[in-house]
């Protein structure tokens, strides 16, 4: 874990390149600085169950910077989710179950690259999903109804095993890749559960890694580092020397050919650490 996997604010985006369900976005990392709560706008309120515009203002924005007091959890850490992704067109409420309280606000942009987050579970209207916040494994359910959303299928998985140093990805059942990895120090652990791509940085100052992938876990160990909230992140290293070895603070380190596979998967690609 390094300075800019923890969302230290050094990077800038990457060309601007458009996001989809084919490629990441990459984000102009130099407004993290500027991330503020911003005010909900109607669309929240009519998805809030009833809560007033001033009671929906006063949440917390979902992302990486944000952390909530006693969350859902994600039911299933270890389980394979339908592929689903979401993208919220307008600033959506959160809520602890379907028709529950509502216990944060989830933006339309995670530091300057369009929200995707991925559905854990459906109930009609609602979807159960996954969020950037603290504590890891913090979930939420937002109402999906009235063209809220723009929905999308990630056939990509990404498997992490920490123990046996190996990072796979998959799309559908075919493997695309493996590779050596490594993680954290005993001390600094890489968090494990569902975590999943947030977002996709250059590095412009320091010169171990050209991309950083923040995602949606952050350490146990950290509470803040290099002015940033802890953020694991997965990039790669000047040298070899990281491979098969616990010898970050809780980032996730992989080869160039590695992170030239991963920079392709969609934003809210699902990374399994077990």
């Amino acid at each position: 874990m390094e300075r800019s996997a923890l969302l230290h604010h050094q990077g800038r985006g990457n060309g601007g390149r458009r996001v989809s369900t084919k490629s990441l976005a990459v984000v102009a990392a130099a407004m993290l600085a500027l991330l503020t709560s911003g005010c909900g706008d109607d669309g929240a309120a009519a998805q809030s169950g009833g809560t007033s515009q001033e009671e929906v203002t006063a949440l917390a924005e979902a992302t990486t910077f944000t952390a909530l007091e006693n969350p859902p959890l994600d039911p299933a850490p270890e389980a394979a989710t339908e592929g689903e992704v979401l993208h919220p067109k307008r600033e959506l409420v959160v809520h602890d179950a379907v028709d529950g309280k509502p216990i944060a606000r989830l933006p339309e942009k995670q530091i300057e690259s369009p929200t995707w987050v991925p559905v854990i579970a459906r109930e009609g209207d609602w979807a159960q999903i996954l969020l950037p916040t603290r504590p890891n494994g913090s979930a939420g359910w937002i109402n999906t109804a009235d063209d809220a959303v723009e929905s999308a299928n990630n056939d990509y998985v990404v498997n992490v095993d920490l123990a046996s140093f190996s990072l796979e990805i998959l799309k559908g059942d075919e493997q695309v890749g493996e590779w050596t990895i490594g993680i954290g120090k005993p001390e600094f652990p890489t968090p494990t559960g569902r975590a999943f791509i947030i977002a996709s940085i250059e590095e412009t100052v320091n010169t171990y890694s050209p991309i950083v992938l923040p995602l949606s876990s952050h350490s146990d160990s950290h509470e803040t580092f290099g002015g940033g909230p802890g953020t694991v992140g997965i990039h790669t290293w000047p040298d070899n020397s990281f491979v098969g070895e616990a010898n970050s603070d809780g980032c996730i380190r992989v080869t160039q050919e590695a992170l030239d596979q991963l920079v392709k998967l969609p934003l809210g690609t699902i990374i399994n650490i077990t």
